[in-house]
């Protein structure tokens, strides 16, 4: 990516895996929806397989795309028992960025799932824009969903910083021309995160608040050198 002297205006976050500390729930209701449909896949095949767009998953266990629509709805309903908590320091991450930054979430969950969680934590108010996979014409890593959060916020590529967990959310701020951090979190996703070279890598959301100041200096090489 170009070097330019940015002004960060607009912070857009992924939910799972970087506030919601949801792979446990994931793998649970994966599990689940995988013994219903009779196929042997396993806690190991979820974690070699994993994506964030879950039709990946579903190609790779060889689920005919005619039985798509049933495990889409054997998933959620495992999933409904299922109660994530916060990642630690989520809470008061969000509070200390919202003072500064206007807030958007784009995730690949499910609107009705997402918007749910949101508000049951009370999130809500705190994003200006919330894309979700059925928001989109095409899923991450495909910046649809990024750029349609940029236009609703009405913000520039420039102004905006993307935060996420996994390579896709790389590729994706990537090919929307936005600067990207990832954050370790608890899905299977740190050697391939560490291979994507976000612009900066942290290893917890909590580090967020104090090394966004770094996201408006104009050589992209100071980043790297504080990458972990």
């Amino acid at each position: 990516m170009a070097c330019r002297i940015f002004l960060t205006r607009v912070v857009l976050l992924d939910w799972d895996g970087t506030l919601l500390d949801s792979y446990a729930a994931d793998k649970s209701a994966y599990i689940a929806m995988f013994r219903a449909l009779r196929i042997e896949w396993g806690a190991a095949e979820i974690e070699r397989h994993y994506s964030p767009d879950w039709y990946r998953v579903y190609r790779a266990a060889r689920i005919p795309r005619s039985s798509w629509v049933r495990a889409d709805r054997l998933w959620r309903a495992a999933y409904r028992s299922q109660r994530p908590r916060l990642l630690p320091g989520a809470r008061k991450v969000l509070q200390e960025l919202g003072r500064r930054f206007d807030l958007g979430l784009v995730t690949s969950g499910s609107g009705a799932r997402v918007r749910k969680q949101l508000r049951e934590f009370s999130f809500r108010q705190h994003f200006h824009a919330c894309i979700c996979s059925e928001d989109a014409l095409r899923r991450k890593p495909h910046p649809a969903p990024l750029q349609l959060a940029l236009k609703h916020m009405r913000a520039q590529p420039g102004e905006c910083v993307y935060v996420g967990d996994a390579p896709e959310d790389v590729e994706m701020a990537r090919r929307a021309d936005v600067r990207v951090i990832g954050v370790l979190g608890p899905f299977p996703t740190e050697a391939r995160l560490r291979a994507s070279q976000p612009d900066l890598l942290l290893r917890s959301i909590q580090e967020l608040p104090r090394h966004l100041a770094a996201m408006a200096e104009p050589d992209v090489e100071k980043l790297k050198k504080r990458r972990i």
